[in-house]
């Protein structure tokens, strides 16, 4: 999708897009107001709304990271080799099934 878009590193604006949503899912499960989202991340209540809307141009995947630490998330980074099959690596985020 953001290959189409002329990204120039889509696997990256994927990965940030799946760290944001997943802000918005943890924001919208607890009720927060964004006044309160911002105090529990440590920013402000702008990019508090910006990330709800989707704004990630200042937001780097590192720091969408620390947002969700900040939430009660873990953040776990699996590096591996790529497969033959594939000319270069690849970025992903992948969540766990809630139990």
């Amino acid at each position: 999708m953001f290959a189409d878009l002329g990204f120039a590193a889509p696997e990256e604006e994927l990965a940030k897009a799946k760290l944001a949503s997943r802000i918005r899912q943890i924001i919208k499960t607890r009720r927060l107001t964004q006044s309160a989202a911002a105090i529990l991340m440590g920013i402000d209540q702008p990019k508090v709304s910006s990330l709800l809307n989707g704004r990630l141009a200042n937001f780097s995947s590192d720091r969408l990271m620390l947002l969700l630490t900040a939430l009660g998330q873990d953040v776990d980074i699996v590096l591996r080799d790529k497969p033959r099959s594939r000319e270069r690596g690849r970025v992903r985020v992948l969540m766990e099934a809630r139990t």
